[in-house]
């Protein structure tokens, strides 16, 4: 094989070769974090909240537990509810 000729098909090889992306496929940028929800939980067991709303789920809150564990609450449960109006009470305070 010429040398020329093998020159110009590795350089078309290469210029081809896509590498892998990095981005999520759109099927897993659109899946919402939480697909099941816990019913009950004591407040207790809880160490941290996270909350996420995003335009094609609905309102989902992440509880990390005391063992590091997370699990999607149900935004429902009554202390969570208590909990998060206590929060907007505060929020709309005027400080002096």
């Amino acid at each position: 094989m010429d040398v020329k000729l093998l020159a110009v098909v590795t350089a078309l090889l290469l210029l081809t070769y896509v590498p892998p992306s990095q981005a999520k496929p759109i099927s897993l940028v659109e899946r919402c974090y939480c697909r099941s929800t816990v019913k009950s939980l004591p407040r207790g067991y809880v160490r941290e909240l996270r909350f996420i709303h995003t335009p094609n789920c609905p309102f989902q809150v992440i509880a990390k537990l005391r063992s590091n564990k997370e699990v999607c609450m149900n935004p429902e449960i009554r202390w969570l509810q208590q909990y998060l109006k206590n929060a907007l009470n505060k929020m709309k305070k005027p400080k002096h």
